[in-house]
């Protein structure tokens, strides 16, 4: 299990009611716990079947996603390719979008851009704001859509759609720094790379979204 290390505006490591919920969940429970930002290959078990990211804001490498046996898959609140980065819900507000969702999609090296599992849309309700439409609507979504993945996958059905580059959206995080990509290290005197633009694509056969999916 992995999460941030403290609620987002918290900073005392010493007060367990600064930990993030994630964390606080697993102490008592003796569930093994790392931190998102050091989250790596080493931490993943020969046993785990399916890496799942749930809206995270880390970036999980290519010899960690390896570790799992069946899947690495993530939920990103926007209906991708649109609003690929970290702050999709409060551009969505700020754009004025009438319409959004949430997709499930397989990790791959290019962040938010890897293959659609599993898509749903909705309308954004009037006065809306970025925590109401996460709480009340997108949340709720991701968990059904992440159960409906699963369930794919668990009877051997593996959904890739491929994102069409051709209407993909990035916009900047708001107020967070950079993507940190910790398996992505450059070679001294090396060119900076563009990490998004390397891109692991599944082998398995594509199946299109069937019964409303």
């Amino acid at each position: 299990m992995s999460s941030p290390r403290l609620r987002h505006g918290r900073s005392d490591e010493s007060d367990a009611l600064s930990w993030d919920r994630l964390r606080s969940w697993a102490y008592p429970r003796s569930v093994g716990w790392t931190d998102a930002s050091e989250l790596r290959a080493h931490h993943i078990g020969a046993d785990i079947d399916i890496i799942v990211a749930a809206h995270s804001h880390a970036f999980i490498g290519r010899k960690t996603r390896s570790r799992a046996r069946v899947a690495a898959i993530g939920y990103h609140p926007s209906l991708l390719p649109l609003h690929r980065g970290r702050d999709a819900i409060r551009w969505t507000i700020r754009d004025g979008d009438r319409v959004t969702g949430g997709t499930v999609y397989h990790l791959t090296e290019r962040t938010d851009g890897g293959p659609i599992a599993a898509q749903e849309h909705m309308l954004v309700p009037p006065g809306a704001t970025p925590q109401s439409l996460w709480h009340e609507h997108l949340a709720p979504l991701g968990i059904r859509l992440l159960h409906r993945v699963v369930d794919d996958l668990a009877k051997g059905r593996r959904i890739e759609v491929p994102q069409d580059e051709d209407l993909a959206t990035w916009e900047p995080a708001m107020d967070s720094p950079p993507l940190f990509k910790p398996e992505l290290i450059a070679l001294p005197g090396s060119a900076p790379v563009e990490s998004d633009k390397w891109a692991l694509h599944g082998h398995g056969t594509f199946e299109h979204f069937q019964d409303g999916r």
